[in-house]
């Protein structure tokens, strides 16, 4: 049986995507069986749709989309309201200005590599994991996935603006985290 058009569109285009995806959906499910069904969700609407699908444009931004509505759509009704905090007080650079501090008193290593000396993979993941779901959705498509501000815009349907802000927010937010990891855990 030959293959039509859309199936080899479909091969070509989307499946190269998967892992990225699957990385993805881990992040906001934070649960291996619900990013299963999420990718492949993802991946059954896209197929039903892939006539929708404008050939040139981005297949991953395209693919982003579906499995971010399908995140929204499909789990976060399952949870409750997340919890309201105020960031107005929070400082840009936190985990910086904190190391900075640290490496000026001790002279001993840059505040680069003393976060990295400090910092485990376990720590970044469960930081990002424990981010509001408007942050941590943003954190993830931007500092994980690397989606342009742009595509991410298009993939969570919100205004630009309001990518920056939550991308600068939950980057602050890690960086408390960060920060309140290494002070448990000094050398």
């Amino acid at each position: 049986m030959a293959k039509s058009s859309s199936d080899t569109l479909f091969e070509t285009q989307m499946l190269p995507h998967l892992d990225s995806l699957y990385r993805a959906a881990i992040s906001m499910t934070r649960n291996a069986q619900d990013a299963d069904d999420l990718v492949q969700d993802t991946f059954v609407r896209a197929y039903q749709f892939i006539d929708k699908f404008q050939v040139g444009t981005n297949a991953r931004a395209w693919l982003f989309r579906i499995l971010t509505n399908l995140f929204i759509n499909n789990y976060r009704r399952k949870k409750r309201e997340p919890e309201k905090t105020s960031y107005d007080e929070m400082e840009d650079f936190f985990l910086y200005n904190r190391l900075q501090d640290t490496y000026v008193s001790s002279k001993a290593d840059t505040p680069e590599s003393a976060v990295m000396g400090k910092i485990q993979v376990e720590a970044i993941q469960e930081a990002i994991g424990n981010l509001p779901d408007e942050y941590r959705d943003t954190v993830i498509l931007a500092d994980l996935n690397e989606l342009s501000y742009q595509e991410i815009s298009e993939t969570l349907e919100i205004p630009i603006g309001t990518v920056r802000s939550r991308l600068s927010r939950g980057r602050r937010l890690v960086q408390r985290a960060l920060w309140a990891f290494t002070e448990e855990n000094p050398r």
